[in-house]
């Protein structure tokens, strides 16, 4: 009799040892997400400035030469557009 107890006792141990190793790394896998979500962000947010600067330096430029002008106003619709993939939406 003592025995089916005891086996019935282990049984529960094995369970809750299972359960406790599935719990860990459930966690485990939620902080790797998390941390992928904050370098996801962060290299986001890198682009985004990257192409703030370039967009402000061709802002900035002047020219009379019309095939430099054509070219700058290309090269800034194409950083505007990658932008607003990003999400950027321009700052008055």
């Amino acid at each position: 009799m003592a025995q089916g107890w005891e086996s019935k006792s282990v049984e529960g141990q094995q369970a809750e040892a299972t359960q406790a190793k599935a719990a860990a790394a459930e966690k485990a896998a939620a902080k790797v997400v998390a941390e992928n979500n904050i370098v996801a962000d962060a290299n986001r947010r890198r682009k985004v400035q990257e192409l703030e600067l370039q967009r402000e330096r061709i802002l900035s430029e002047r020219t009379s030469n019309v095939h430099r002008r054509t070219a700058l106003t290309n090269a800034l619709a194409d950083i505007e557009e990658k932008l607003a993939e990003l999400g950027w939406t321009l700052h008055l």
